[in-house]
């Protein structure tokens, strides 16, 4: 539910400077460029009009992924196996080593691969598993061979091996 509100946050915050650009911004440098006479050969009108449409263009996708994450609906989430939200810990099967992944959604990926996004291949893999699964991902490096340890979903149910 975190998870759900810190994308929309993040989305509205991204829209929010985009029409602020469009409406302030850009008008201003169009104004200006237009200012500069003869449109055919005018540089700056052509950058802010590409930027324009360019921005309009991302506008849109921002509005398509908001509609998107209001109709997730979080009790379909899983609560006895990895899901979104879920803190998913494997073991990497060639060298024994212990990695723990979040999945998101695609807004909340990071670059240091603690939260991974649903939609790329190691979140795909993850996915829907449960401990004990072993599970093949391929990626563009090569294949990753994990075996899952544990999961917390987002609800906070902690999956663990009985032992």
């Amino acid at each position: 539910m975190e998870l759900l509100r810190a994308a929309r946050h993040k989305l509205e915050e991204e829209a929010q400077k985009i029409e602020y650009e469009l409406r302030v911004t850009l008008p201003k440098e169009i104004q200006a460029a237009m200012g500069q006479g003869d449109l055919s050969e005018n540089a700056e009108y052509e950058a802010a009009k590409e930027r324009q449409s360019t921005l309009h263009g991302r506008l849109g996708q921002i509005h398509k992924r908001l509609a998107d994450l209001s109709r997730i609906i979080v009790t379909d989430i899983p609560r006895d196996r990895a899901g979104l939200g879920s803190e998913v810990t494997v073991e990497n099967l060639e060298d024994g080593a212990e990695i723990t992944y979040t999945l998101v959604i695609p807004e909340l990926a990071d670059g240091n691969k603690s939260h991974v996004s649903i939609a790329s291949p190691v979140g795909k893999g993850l996915m829907n598993r449960k401990v004990g699964d072993t599970v093949t991902i391929t990626i563009p490096r090569g294949t990753l061979e994990y075996e899952v340890r544990r999961v917390v979903t987002m609800f906070g149910d902690v999956l663990a091996p009985s032992e």
